[in-house]
């Protein structure tokens, strides 16, 4: 295996949300040149690549999930020109640049659906899922949104429903259509002839949908409930098998990664929100023909215990065979790990240390959220405040994503650095400002300085790369696998609990920095041990 060309094998991703990673610029939001002015920072992390969410053209109704122009970046973040640049400037500090492509639907201001929607003759006219009223006049099925109500919203010009999975600003488009197929190829191929190494690709499982649109069953089944959405919205009463995951992606997913392996080094990794979303998983990235990497939202949820963790990577190990996952503890869209699985009754910094310790040692790419580094909880929104249209929508049973989604804070000054405008587009949890990255920089036991530390230290450990994985039983409170390459065997011991657990690892003690490496067998709270065997 060409390691440089499988770089992504192991390597480290760093998320970036471009709103609120910097802002250059001082109008409250974060934009490219911001980016830029931190790629040193990032680099000093000792990650291999950055993910950048969505900066493309948009009227921002869902921030960016809601492309208006695939090729082109949106005014509010810098032009085409500062993304060569920061492209140019990530390479030159030995960092891959990934971003987000968000092929499921787009914004109903996008050109393409501006011609389609004018008549049902003219040349896009198929290009997105249009279907009649029931005689009734009722939508076409009962599919419904992830955002709420029906998954069609009428369009009185074409006098036709238009599916969308969330917004009805965002029109599903129709990937049954080979010229959808084709245009979104050629998106593809833009930003790689710019130097992009690599796409993470938004519901890939959403691409297609049942065409004759028959009716979503009731869930009968616990493997049938959507995971990663709260159980009590009406969309997880329905299994819903005809309005994605669909047999049909396989093969446009072979054409995509037909079109990577055009340029030798890049990457991909699919976004997996579905009942039993490790079986789709492994379908694909299976074989070599397909993604590079996926991942679910089984980490992504809010249980947590030693024994979830343990059943659902022995999941993803048993279901993936050949196929490569992406881990991650955080992201955009969901609450922050060091609020969701910590607490002040655990010691959240020793506990938050411990959980980017197994994120770092599983069998997969693990994929660091902002802030992550930094131990961050979940920033407080107050409604006056809120912006995300999900939160808007359900709030108060659920207060939406802008809690993850708030201001990086990089000192103690006004905003915590974010930016010298006076209004930020998020508020800056308080909270935040004694955890800034400026902060964390003096102190040498600080959650920052263990992540560079812990990092540096994985880049000289050949199993945790691209390692085989294997259990080992133990406590039953403690996480303890091994790492297998042909040089190294490595074995991890994870509490991720208040109480101290005996050990019985033979092998050489191989010291971790920020852990205690003094006792052989035992392993106290939030204690992270590793083992070299011949």
């Amino acid at each position: 295996m060409n390691e440089q060309l499988n770089w992504w094998r192991g390597g480290v991703i760093y998320q970036i949300y471009p709103r609120s990673y910097a802002d250059a610029n001082g109008d409250g939001i974060g934009d490219l040149q911001g980016i830029m002015n931190k790629l040193d920072y990032i680099a000093s992390l000792n990650v291999d690549a950055i993910w950048l969410s969505p900066f493309f053209t948009s009227p921002m109704k869902d921030f960016g999930y809601d492309v208006a122009d695939y090729c082109d970046v949106d005014p509010m973040f810098g032009n085409l020109a500062d993304f060569k640049q920061l492209v140019d400037k990530a390479h030159g500090l030995g960092l891959k640049v990934i971003i987000d492509q968000v092929y499921s639907h787009c914004s109903d201001q996008h050109a393409w659906f501006v011609e389609s929607r004018q008549d049902k003759t003219n040349p896009k006219a198929d290009w997105y899922v249009w279907a009649d009223a029931k005689p009734d006049g009722t939508p076409p099925n009962n599919w419904l949104s992830l955002f709420g109500g029906p998954a069609w919203h009428w369009d009185s010009k074409r006098s036709q429903y238009y599916m969308h999975n969330f917004l009805d600003s965002q029109p599903d488009l129709n990937f049954h259509h080979p010229e959808v197929q084709d245009a979104v190829l050629e998106t593809a191929r833009f930003w790689l002839d710019i130097g992009v190494d690599g796409f993470r690709l938004d519901v890939v499982n959403m691409f297609f949908h049942d065409a004759e649109l028959k009716d979503n069953p009731v869930v009968s089944a616990p493997e049938q409930l959507f995971v990663g959405i709260d159980p009590s919205f009406p969309f997880c009463r329905q299994y819903h098998i005809n309005q994605m995951c669909r047999d049909d992606n396989l093969a446009f997913l072979k054409r995509f990664r037909a079109v990577l392996d055009e340029y030798p080094g890049t990457t991909t990794i699919g976004e997996i929100g579905a009942p039993d979303g490790m079986t789709f998983m492994a379908q694909y990235t299976a074989d070599g023909d397909k993604l590079h990497m996926a991942y679910t939202f089984e980490l992504l949820a809010a249980q947590h215990d030693v024994a979830y963790i343990r059943d659902t990577i022995s999941r993803v190990e048993n279901k993936l065979t050949d196929g490569w996952p992406c881990f991650s503890l955080s992201n955009h869209d969901v609450v922050r790990s060091a609020t969701r699985w910590a607490s002040e009754e655990t010691d959240p910094n020793s506990y938050i240390k411990a959980a980017l310790a197994l994120l770092l040692t599983l069998r997969g790419s693990p994929c660091l959220y902002q802030g992550e580094e930094l131990g961050l909880p979940e920033g407080e929104v107050d409604f006056e405040h809120l912006q995300d249209p999900f939160g808007l929508e359900f709030w108060p049973e659920y207060k939406g994503r802008d809690g993850c989604r708030t201001p990086m804070p990089w000192d103690s000054s006004k905003h915590a650095g974010f930016t010298t405008g006076d209004t930020p587009w998020l508020p800056v949890d308080p909270q935040h400002i004694a955890m800034s990255a400026a902060v964390q920089e003096q102190s040498a036991a600080s959650t920052l300085q263990f992540t560079r530390s812990l990092l540096r230290w994985r880049k000289d450990q050949p199993a945790l790369h691209g390692g085989d994985f294997d259990w080992i039983d133990s406590d039953p409170n403690v996480l303890v696998f091994v790492r297998t390459v042909p040089t190294q065997r490595l074995v991890i011991a994870i509490n991720l609990t208040d109480q101290s657990h005996g050990l019985e690892i033979s092998g050489t003690p191989l010291a971790i920095a920020g852990f205690d490496a003094s006792s052989n067998d035992s392993i106290g709270p939030y204690q992270v041990k590793a083992w070299t065997r011949s």
